[in-house]
């Protein structure tokens, strides 16, 4: 992909120099690139009428949003389970021995996170259990617009699985050149894996469909509520999760995609634009992020892209991600100010390109996923990683995590005492319950020890 002659230099990846600059944790935050495109405030009023409308009018509400936003006429939007066995029986040989084997390595890793319950003797006769309980339903989303990401299926439903749910719905936008089901790679992945429940629904209104549930009728089957909501997706899917969080869980708000580079001078500027370029393609808001030390390794990595945007399958999006302000060139003082601001920043995905790369990646607090060195690059972890690429985004690494079982469990707390134990305990409780003139919960003590 490169040129044996001199490229251009990309001059719309611009540069923000943090050289010297002494900044607190709010400057250095509010310094980092976002896209001014779309926000959350801006998208909320739009998506509160989807979801009041797909809540309050149902299936009616979703038809007509099929055909405004999708172009397709829908009178119900399940997916018969005869056109999800043709899709697998379709698929290409090739693409599906990829899904496999994305399946396969999810699952190990999946497998591998589920937590064990714990029980504690607290004293003699005073047993606590900690227990780890899947969600009774999940509603699973996978995007379905400039990208068909069949592998968000796999994403999504292998570490329900793992968790133990046992009712998973997935809906995925319909696909007007496909008579209004979602695209057939993405129905033959939910076959693979077991899924029958599929809706041909998009966006916002995806999401209400799942949180609120729909009521049927003679002719209509209802889709029942989901105790959790997953996927990824653009503002509109984002601003959706957020708003209807309390109704329903939520894993994070993964919203446009975003990766950020810590690189220094050992780092090969091809391997960094090509990974810049694989999630610019994305999405024209996606955000490609650059945080080095090196002035010469910044221009050598503009070089590149100019060389290899030119020849891209999807070059103006790729161009209008690269030049928007989510995306561009950091410039730090030292490696040491460069993990400073990829904390701050919080990228989805950030990979590291240094020497001792390892060692640098374990000292990076808050992002979605970490890629360790040259062969380790974001698209492994779209695919076949075994890793999850559903991700918070949008600087929400620091305080959110990824898709994984651990959000289809929830926790119980187990209280399993016998008469001594709360004897024992009994004096401590009623004193406490006086305390804070809560007499009645002393009492409910008491009255188990009273003589009758």
């Amino acid at each position: 992909m490169t040129s044996q002659t001199a490229p251009v230099t990309f001059d719309a990846f611009r540069t923000i120099d943090l050289r010297g600059a002494k900044l607190s944790a709010a400057e250095l935050r509010a310094a980092m690139p976002r896209s001014s495109a779309a926000s959350f405030e801006s998208v909320a009023g739009r998506v509160e009428e989807i979801l009041d409308s797909v809540r309050t009018r149902g299936f009616a509400a979703l038809s007509e949003l099929a055909e405004r936003f999708d172009g397709v006429e829908q009178s119900h939007p399940r997916v018969p389970v005869s056109a999800l066995k043709q899709a697998l029986t379709e698929l290409a040989p090739e693409v599906r021995a990829a899904l496999e084997e994305s399946i396969e390595r999810a699952r190990t890793f999946a497998q591998a996170q589920k937590p064990e319950d714990v029980t504690v003797d607290i004293r003699p006769g005073a047993v606590l259990t900690h227990r780890w309980v899947p969600v009774g339903r999940a509603g699973l989303y996978v995007p379905g617009g400039l990208a068909v990401l069949a592998s968000s299926v796999v994403m999504n439903v292998v570490p329900a699985q793992a968790a133990g749910v046992e009712s998973i719905a997935i809906a995925s936008p319909p696909q007007k050149e496909f008579g209004g089901q979602p695209h057939p790679v993405i129905l033959a992945a939910a076959a693979l894996l077991g899924i029958d429940e599929v809706y041909a629904i998009g966006g916002a209104q995806a999401i209400a469909a799942f949180a609120y549930g729909v009521h049927g009728d003679a002719d209509k089957a209802p889709i029942e509520p989901v105790n959790v909501v997953t996927g990824p997706g653009n503002i509109y899917v984002a601003t959706a999760k957020r708003l209807v969080r309390g109704v329903v869980g939520i894993d994070a708000e993964a919203g446009t995609t975003e990766i950020a580079v810590l690189a220094d001078d050992t780092a090969q500027p091809r391997l960094i634009a090509a990974d810049l370029i694989s999630q610019a393609e994305h999405d024209p808001n996606a955000a490609s992020v650059l945080v080095t030390p090196s002035e010469e390794l910044a221009a050598a990595v503009r070089a590149e892209l100019s060389v290899q945007v030119a020849v891209t399958r999807h070059r103006e999006r790729v161009e209008t991600a690269l030049s928007g302000p989510q995306s561009g060139v950091i410039l730090v003082n030292d490696i040491e100010q460069g993990i400073a601001v990829c904390d701050a920043y919080a990228a989805e995905h950030l990979e590291i390109h240094t020497a001792e790369a390892a060692t640098v990646g374990a000292r990076v607090r808050n992002a979605g996923a970490v890629f360790v060195g040259e062969y380790s690059p974001v698209s492994l972890g779209d695919y076949c990683a075994g890793s999850n690429h559903v991700l918070p985004t949008a600087g929400t690494p620091a305080f959110a995590s990824g898709l994984g079982v651990h959000t289809f469990l929830r926790s119980m707390q187990v209280i399993d005492y016998s008469a001594e134990a709360l004897r024992e305990v009994a004096g401590h409780v009623v004193n406490l319950a006086r305390a804070e003139d809560l007499p009645g919960h002393g009492d409910a003590v008491k009255v188990r020890f009273d003589q009758h």
